[in-house]
């Protein structure tokens, strides 16, 4: 069902009975704040939920932390007001690793959520709560935020279409900031016309938002490409010793699916890709270093009360923030500092430069790059992963970031039971061609999938 199907007919109550009923297990919404849309928008009457990083007048915006745990909407984000204005209505805020950061939404202040697909497992990060959320069918869509994959791998982790639009596509107002040269605003849904329909509605410039662009071909409707018609490349980092073997056998049956259909398939060594984890993990800790000083326990949040104002700072600090969070803004301090700044963070955004060049060249040939998801599939909940395998679970996803492209993650069979996902990485502000190449092999494979897994 789309939300086509749902025009018309008011399930906002039903919304939030499943909620009630089945989300303690899941613990995937924070809490239920509804947030009524226009009476006489086309969409009146369906429900959506809003990751808890991005503001919504009327409820709290907590960004999964204790430092902002009382912390009250004071406006509302430019995307969700466009929403709301169509009809639709908020009826709550989803849970979140603290501050975005995290990839198995474990680092919440208000608990782990689960993977509606195996409880037992994690549902990806950091906008594991929307995932969840969706693919338990609370609600027909949910908005997240995608910082270096964070849309696309829970959307892989929990079988739903996850989607990031090119950066400046979205306004970032009232999107609460973690690495601003990175963040986007991105949308889950169960197909992918409806992830074109909420996705036309909120885009487009915004006098709020400067890094905002105008796009003028309408998201909906499809433009004259097909699968026969597509050119794709695949990277050679795709086969990283890191990868799951099962993942790899998946990855290979959605080529042959994607050959059987007529579309080009080419394997292309881009060498630039296996610096994409390492340039992110300098860049996103070092905006979020500067992002998140404002936390200071003086302004609006928690106030951890010391003698003396430095003391007060770190008490508020240690309290207030969990270890993920402390982790990367000591690292991007550090990155930051006089002493590295030209060594780490310089030199890191020469070659985000580089690869960025590299991609568009690709891209110059190709409809789209293409990739598994995530490398792994959803370990589960307490396990334990180093810290470096638990960053390579972004390989795949943080390239669309640090570039700026459009990327989809779109459901492909199940692997040992567990959901796996396509990554189509698209041409930067041509997201009406991604799109559209995404819908035919959403429908394609929930037509034939059975002949191919």
């Amino acid at each position: 069902m789309t939300i086509d199907d749902l025009v018309g007919k008011n399930v906002i109550e039903e919304s939030i009975k499943k909620i009630y009923e089945k989300d303690k297990e899941i613990n995937s919404v924070l809490r239920i704040e509804k947030v009524e849309g226009n009476k006489d928008g086309d969409y009146f009457g369906i429900p959506f939920l809003v990751k808890d990083n991005i503001l919504v007048e009327g409820t709290k915006t907590t960004n999964g932390s204790k430092i902002l745990e009382n912390y009250n909407s004071p406006y509302t984000a430019t995307a969700v007001e466009r929403l709301l204005k169509a009809g639709f209505t908020v009826v709550g805020k989803t849970n979140m690793d603290e501050f975005a950061m995290g990839n198995t939404n474990e680092h919440s202040a208000f608990g782990a959520v689960r993977n509606p697909k195996d409880l037992a497992r994690v549902p990806g990060g950091s906008s594991g709560g929307s995932a969840a959320a969706v693919a338990a069918g609370y609600v027909p869509f949910s908005l997240g935020s995608d910082t270096g994959g964070s849309v696309r791998q829970p959307a892989a982790f929990c079988g739903v279409v996850g989607f990031k639009p090119s950066y400046g596509m979205i306004s970032r107002y009232g999107l609460t900031a973690f690495s601003s040269s990175l963040d986007q605003i991105g949308v889950f849904a169960n197909n992918v016309k409806d992830v074109r329909t909420v996705t036309e509605i909120m885009k487009g410039k915004d006098p709020k938002d400067s890094t905002t662009l105008e796009h003028d071909k309408d998201l909906v409707k499809d433009v004259d490409i097909d699968l026969s018609k597509t050119k794709i490349c695949i990277p050679k980092v795709v086969y990283h010793e890191n990868a799951d073997n099962n993942v790899i056998k998946q990855f290979e049956r959605a080529i042959n699916f994607l050959r059987s259909k007529g579309a080009i398939v080419d394997v292309k060594d881009i060498p630039e890709l296996e610096y994409s984890v390492a340039i992110y993990y300098i860049i996103a800790p070092a905006e979020a270093s500067s992002n998140l000083s404002r936390y200071d326990g003086v302004k609006y949040g928690l106030r951890n009360d010391a003698l003396g104002l430095n003391r007060m700072y770190k008490s508020t600090r240690e309290v207030g923030f969990g270890m993920e969070v402390k982790r990367r803004i000591m690292m991007g301090t550090f990155n930051l500092s006089s002493l590295y700044y030209d060594q780490y963070y310089s030199k890191a955004s020469k070659v985000r430069k580089l690869l960025s060049d590299k991609i568009k060249e690709v891209l110059n040939d190709y409809n789209l790059i293409m990739t598994p998801t995530s490398p792994v599939l959803p370990p589960k909940i307490g396990e334990k992963l180093k810290p470096l395998d638990y960053y390579l679970m972004d390989i795949f996803t943080i390239p669309a970031n640090l570039n700026g492209s459009p990327a989809i993650s779109i459901p492909f069979g199940d692997v040992q039971g567990l959901p796996f996902g396509i990554q189509f990485i698209g041409r930067y502000m041509k997201d009406e061609e991604l799109l559209t190449i995404a819908d035919n092999f959403f429908k394609e494979t929930s037509r034939e999938l059975k002949n191919y897994v």
